[in-house]
């Protein structure tokens, strides 16, 4: 491996938890030679003094903008607005491949600096499979969540905890009335997670994956008290639900998952909403009669951010070891080229460092 240098950013977002690196993968890096440079963070799970301990080196929030031209910016979820120009070398993800709203505008941003993507996304071995992810647990929190909703024990704002703290509310009291899961893309990490929740919950859920899905019988879907979509579409596909369905009088739906949140994309499966819901408002009702509940949250995993965050980062770790520019993270480069491209922003300004 040539000697990278990897820079930690802190997150713009207040109510992200989640770390890419925790600090024992922190000592393993370093102790490959690996420098790390970790930002200061009020939010993140993990203290910077874990950090610290590790060999990491300590920089400011927000300091990334100005780190060595060399340095490879590590993080989650989405940049601040500045600066416009964008010249490092970038892990995250960017939610940019999809046509959603804000993508030629960050992609744009890229390309006037110089600088290049690696969507996080898009790290996947030889099958097309991701090598680094956080469904599971995205799942799982969708799932909860929704169960919580339909019986009416959600409460927001909506506050980080622990799996054994949620798998003890999501045990089913003795008042409880019985109801009707389905998952959607069941077989997939997040899928699997959301049929974990369920389990304890004590629902056994309908589970449809390619099979049920490729010919959708929607009004058996419509039949479910409790629906959790966990399906990534990567392809066009007609969607699970319209406006139309939802007005049907005779809908058993109540409780709606999009653990996806696609929303804006063409390859939205549930195009019955037009924006996500939060940690404040995590619940949205989307009709009145017969009443239909939508939680839709991009951060779901960093409820959770010790069990995400370490789950994520075993998996990331050994890939950060093979940072380059072949394999799996070539095909990330090659993916943010392709999008740059596609939006007439290959200026020919692509750099490899």
């Amino acid at each position: 491996m040539t000697e990278l240098h990897l820079w930690l950013r802190h997150e713009a977002r207040t109510t992200e938890r989640r770390t890419p690196i925790v600090p024992d993968d922190a000592r393993r890096l370093v102790g490959n030679g690996v420098e790390l440079t970790v930002e200061e963070s009020p939010q993140r799970v993990f203290p910077i003094e874990e950090y610290e301990a590790a060999g990491c080196r300590v920089a400011p929030a927000g300091s990334w903008v100005t780190a060595p031209p060399d340095a490879v910016v590590l993080g989650l979820k989405e940049l601040p607005a500045d600066p416009a120009e964008l010249t490092h070398r970038h892990i995250f993800f960017g939610h940019a491949y999809k046509g959603q709203p804000g993508a030629a505008d960050l992609l744009g941003r890229f390309t006037a600096g110089g600088g290049t993507l690696f969507d996080l996304e898009y790290l996947v071995d030889d099958t097309g499979r991701r090598l680094a992810a956080f469904g599971f647990w995205a799942g799982y929190l969708g799932a909860a969540l929704a169960v919580l909703q339909h019986r009416g024990r959600l409460r927001a704002p909506l506050t980080p905890t622990t799996k054994e703290e949620l798998d003890e509310t999501l045990k089913p009291a003795a008042d409880d009335a019985e109801f009707t899961g389905l998952v959607i893309g069941a077989l997939g990490r997040s899928g699997r997670g959301a049929r974990v929740a369920f389990a304890a919950a004590g629902v056994d859920p309908t589970c449809w994956d390619l099979a049920e899905t490729r010919d959708l019988d929607r009004r058996a879907l419509l039949e479910h008290d409790v629906m959790v979509n966990a399906v990534l579409a990567t392809t066009p596909v007609p969607p699970f639900l319209r406006d139309q369905d939802l007005d049907t009088p005779d809908r058993r739906l109540r409780t709606l998952c999009d653990v996806t949140c696609d929303v804006g994309s063409p390859l939205n499966v549930l195009p019955v909403y037009d924006d996500t819901t939060d940690w404040d408002a995590p619940v949205r009702r989307l009709r009145d009669a017969p009443p239909l509940d939508l939680i839709a949250i991009d951060n779901l995993p960093s409820l959770l951010p010790l069990e995400s965050s370490a789950d994520f980062s075993a998996a990331l770790y050994p890939q950060l070891l093979d940072f380059g520019v072949a394999g799996p993270w070539g095909r990330c480069l090659d993916r943010f080229r392709q999008a740059c491209r596609a939006h007439g922003l290959d200026k020919g300004e692509f750099h490899d460092h």
